[in-house]
């Protein structure tokens, strides 16, 4: 009778540690990948894995939103992800479990809008986009001005500015440098369709030049209605083989000389003489690459241009950021009175 109470004890005793054992796997299990493991404030927060990161990276990356860093990463072994970390923009939200946040880390890399207009330069152009993804300036500024690839596509370091069309893409943040060059590349290459090809080939003009061109135009005048106007001048005097004296180019050189910073007004005398193969007052036909980038509207500008026989342009002072246009050099001048009277009315030196 003892030896079966006996018994019974040390069968209720395995009975109850089984149970004891078997509560503590399940919670360390339930612990390990389904409770909250998160320690912020915001809703969510984002996490950036660069390229080629190892334990160490991914640690500094993810610390510091965790309750439990030793769970995550007995979850993260487990489940074989840190044999198989993956770059990229990644959200974790408030609330999540380790598992949560493994499948967010293996599945969910969050796509970033990359927005760009208005950019002067290419060295702006890569500093713009180093913000977006992970490629930095330098890296993309070395993608750009390849050898292989600028001969590739028939460019130059001048001339490759004019791949760049702005408007808002779509890349994964841990887009290399080239990876970007080479969509943007892409995106060029389908703008200049058959019928845009053809349209600039009955200018005499490459898409490139239309482009550089484009540029001319648009830091001429901020009125669209007014650029195909503008675009038919110069085309008039390159048909005519005239400088196209387009006072942005002087600005640009200027702007070479003194930095891109500085804020030019007015161009004088003697900026018309400086040397630069951007300079259309010393030169004939269009500079080597753009002075801007330019838009859309400026593009379809120079392609559907307006047909006339404007040579002289010059700032219509009752109607800002508009101008005056004349068939001769003589009305050109008496145009253009008006214009330096109000410069000298309005004390505007440089």
């Amino acid at each position: 009778m003892v030896n079966k109470k006996i018994y019974n004890t040390i069968i209720y005793i395995g009975l109850l540690s089984s149970l004891l054992v078997s509560t503590a796997v399940i919670y360390n299990y339930y612990k390990t990948y389904y409770s909250d493991n998160t320690k912020f404030e915001n809703e969510s927060v984002f996490v950036y894995i660069k390229s080629g990161s190892g334990l160490d990276n991914l640690k500094k990356q993810i610390f510091p939103f965790l309750k439990d860093s030793s769970s995550f990463f007995d979850a993260a072994y487990k489940k074989k992800y840190v044999l198989n970390i993956k770059a990229g923009k990644y959200e974790i939200k408030k609330g999540f479990s380790n598992k949560e946040i493994l499948n967010s880390l293996k599945f969910n890399n969050i796509p970033v809008k990359v927005t760009f207009n208005n950019i002067e330069r290419l060295e702006n152009l890569a500093s713009r986009i180093s913000n977006y993804i992970e490629a930095d300036s330098l890296s993309l500024m070395n993608s750009f001005n390849e050898k292989l690839f600028l001969k590739t596509n028939n460019l130059n370091s001048e001339s490759v500015f004019a791949i760049f069309l702005p408007n808002t893409y779509e890349f994964y943040w841990n887009t290399s440098a080239d990876q970007f060059r080479d969509k943007m590349l892409d995106q060029y290459n389908l703008y200049w369709n058959n019928l845009r090809k053809e349209k600039a080939k009955s200018l005499n003009l490459s898409p490139v030049e239309v482009s550089v061109l484009a540029s001319i135009v648009q830091r001429e005048t901020p009125k669209v209605d007014e650029r195909p106007t503008i675009s038919g001048v110069y085309f008039n005097r390159l048909k005519k083989r005239m400088k196209l004296q387009a006072d942005p180019t002087v600005v640009y050189t200027i702007k070479q000389k003194k930095g891109f910073d500085k804020k030019i007004r007015r161009v004088l005398y003697r900026d018309l003489k400086i040397k630069s193969p951007y300079n259309t007052y010393v030169n004939k036909g269009l500079p080597p690459g753009p002075i801007y980038m330019p838009d859309f509207s400026s593009i379809e500008s120079v392609l559907e241009m307006e047909t006339h026989e404007y040579l002289f342009f010059v700032a219509d002072v009752k109607r800002p950021g508009y101008h005056i246009f004349a068939k001769t050099y003589r009305q050109h001048n008496k145009n253009k009175r008006q214009y330096t009277n109000w410069l000298k009315k309005n004390n505007i030196r440089r």
